[in-house]
């Protein structure tokens, strides 16, 4: 699989764990508080951890997505800092990755 192609598979997954994310609620869920934890404080809470995950899953898409444009322009696989190449390991295990280990 090209690079590109990898990238794309990557942005398409990141796109659906960010709608399962943001889907609505189930018909009928809703959150209340009352004096002990019960399923409205734990629904709650899981709501409060979903805000982290989607902040970090939207930071790796624009990752993504800048890597992709990378591709296309030729950039990619140079560091943004220096211009050197950035070794493949380091792109193996971040293929959206901009920076060398050094300026990362």
């Amino acid at each position: 699989m090209d690079t590109d192609a990898a990238l794309a598979a990557h942005e398409e997954q990141l796109v659906a764990d960010l709608a399962t994310l943001t889907a609505a609620p189930p018909a009928g869920e809703n959150i209340s508080f009352g004096k002990r934890i019960g399923e409205g404080t734990s629904l709650a809470v899981d709501r409060l951890s979903a805000v982290a995950v989607q902040e970090q899953l939207l930071d790796t898409l624009a990752q993504v997505r800048a890597a992709r444009a990378r591709v296309a322009d030729g950039t990619y696989g140079r560091c943004q800092v220096c211009g050197e190449p950035i070794p493949a390991a380091r792109l193996e295990a971040r293929p959206w990755a901009a920076r060398c280990v050094r300026h990362a």
